[in-house]
Parts: C-alpha cells; sequence; structure tokens
C-alpha cells in the first residue's frame, strides 16, 4: 500500500509540473504580448499618436494562467499528502520531500496573496521557479519513503521546517516582485529618457504591472512577513538543536547559512527604510537574500557535510 501511494504521489507529480508547464507558457505569451503592446503604445505617444488602450485580452490570459496555476497547485498538494500518507510522517524529510513541499507552500503562498491583492504578473516567476525546482529535485534527489533519522522524530521537525519552508515561500515572491521592479524601473526610465522629461508620464513596462515604487513597496511589505518567519526559523531550530545534540549553537554549516540569510535581509529591511537605499539599492539586496536562500538549499544541503547533513538524502 505504502508503495502505491508513493508511486501515485510522483504520478501526481508529473501531472502538476504538466499544468505548471502550460501556465508558465500562457504567463509568458502574456507577458510578451503586454510588452509589445506597452512599447508600441509608448512610440504612439511619442509620435503625437493615440496609442493602444488596455486590451481586454491581457486579463483573460491572465486568468487562464492563473486558472493552470491552481489546477497544478491541486495537484501538487495531492501528491504532497500521498507521500505523507505512504510514510506515515510529515513529508519533508529529504531533498525530495524538502523540494515537494517547499514548491507546494510557494505556489500556495502565491495564491493566498491572490485574494487580497492582485499578483498574478509575477505568476511566470513563479511557475517558472517551481518547475526549475521540481524537475531538478525529480532528476536527482528523489528517494523512496524511508523512516526518519533519530534526530528528526520530534514535534519540533513540524515545527522548525514548515515555518522555514512558509518564510521561503515569501521571500520567493519578493524576489519575483524585486526582478519585476527592476524591469519596471528600467522601462521608465527610458520612457522619460525619450520624452526629455524627468519623472511625469511615466508609462508602464507591462499595463496589468504597478509602478517600479509600488512593486517595491510590495516586495518589502512581503520580504518582512518571510522574515518574521524565518526569525522564528532560527528560533526554533536553536530549541531543537538543544533537545537533539545537547546544544543551541553550534556553528554547524547550516546554522551559519540560516544565520546569513537572516543577516542579508535583517540589512535589508534596515536599508530600505534608509532612504538612500531605496529603487533599484533594495531590490538587488532582496535578490541576493534570496540567492543565498537558493544556495542554503541547493548547494549546502547537498554538498557540505554536518549534523544536517540528512537533507540532503
Amino acid at each position: 500500500m505504502p508503495q502505491t501511494l508513493s508511486q501515485l504521489s510522483v504520478l501526481a507529480v508529473y501531472s502538476a509540473m504538466g499544468v505548471y508547464a502550460l501556465a508558465f507558457m500562457v504567463f509568458a505569451w502574456d507577458f510578451a504580448r503586454q510588452s509589445a503592446l506597452a512599447a508600441s503604445s509608448e512610440a504612439a505617444a511619442n509620435a503625437g499618436q493615440a496609442g493602444d488602450k488596455k486590451s481586454p485580452a491581457r486579463s483573460v490570459s491572465l486568468r487562464i494562467g492563473f486558472s493552470l496555476t491552481v489546477l497544478g497547485f491541486l495537484l501538487e498538494l495531492v501528491a504532497t499528502v500521498l507521500r505523507g500518507i505512504a510514510a506515515g510522517r510529515v513529508p519533508w524529510a529529504n531533498m525530495w520531500e524538502f523540494s515537494l513541499t517547499g514548491t507546494t507552500i510557494v505556489v500556495g503562498v502565491f495564491l493566498l496573496v491572490n485574494i487580497r491583492f492582485d499578483v498574478r504578473y509575477v505568476g511566470i516567476f513563479v511557475t517558472g521557479l517551481v518547475l526549475i525546482l521540481l524537475g531538478i529535485s525529480t532528476a536527482r534527489y528523489y528517494v523512496d519513503v524511508a523512516p526518519l533519522p533519530p534526530a528528526l522524530q520530534s514535534y519540533w521537525l513540524v515545527l522548525h521546517v514548515l515555518v522555514a519552508l512558509t518564510a521561503t515561500a515569501f521571500f520567493a515572491l519578493g524576489f519575483a516582485m524585486s526582478v519585476m521592479q527592476l524591469l519596471q524601473a528600467r522601462r521608465e526610465g527610458n520612457a522619460v529618457r525619450a520624452r526629455g522629461q524627468t519623472g511625469r508620464g511615466k508609462r508602464p513596462f507591462w499595463t496589468a504591472v504597478p509602478t517600479s515604487e509600488a512593486l517595491e513597496n510590495s516586495a518589502y511589505r512581503v520580504t518582512i512577513v518571510g522574515f518574521i518567519l524565518w526569525t522564528f526559523t532560527l528560533i526554533a531550530g536553536a530549541i531543537w538543536a538543544d533537545r537533539a545534540w545537547g546544544r543551541y549553537w553550534g556553528w554547524d554549516t547550516k546554522e551559519v547559512w540560516t544565520f546569513i540569510i537572516w543577516v542579508i535581509y535583517a540589512g535589508y529591511i534596515h536599508a530600505r527604510a534608509t532612504r538612500g537605499w531605496r529603487g533599484s539599492r533594495s531590490a538587488w539586496l532582496a535578490l541576493i537574500g534570496f540567492s543565498a536562500v537558493l544556495f542554503n538549499f541547493g548547494v549546502v544541503n547537498v554538498f557540505f557535510k554536518g549534523l544536517h547533513a540528512y537533507s540532503g538524502l
């Protein structure tokens, strides 16, 4: 029975990847189309002509991409639940399960935020990132269901890892917004220079995307949520380390990198509160922070030895 459930879980993962791929293509098509429309509208405005109006097809394509993302999420959620039932435990004891649960939470946070705010414009980045992570994990890190190592047999596993994965999801969303902010700021700057203005009448890079300033504010708020959760991750990890190994901190590679990530994002929040680090500076710092998160997950977990070596199984 566990083996059958595990196989069904893998089938659901492949199905989710197929749906995510379709969603990515729809988001990419919408992205390219709206970029072209914005460029033609800008050129027409510079020539003193009437630019293209807001296209209803844009919202249709976004709705299709978003609907596909919801379907992919449901399939991946089923895969995660089946894996947990097959293992008889929470499904985050190795790299394969980390990837499966983590990407499910990333998409889930993206969908959850869309209930209150329309951030479908970052769907191309979210689905693209999830596809890459799932593809690598499926090809390299899949393992059959196995019992938990002794150090993981604790309720702290649920709290520590779940909160860490949720924090990563918010960091990923903030990363996507920061990338879009840089693209939007570049387009706005080009439009201003083309008309010889100093800031008035800026046209958006993509008509469904807010201004670079609005994107920066949104990325900042999302990252703060991730930072709070990551702070809890550090605290919970220290308490768990004391329960498991008799010390709160041991300079293990994973512990050090978790702290480095905390320092980078703490610096981002502090610098963002200082006027001189707004704009592209804060965006690049957010990108550096998420790069550290990916390095911690994809490199430290796999290639560095330490007490957390089981995470690379």
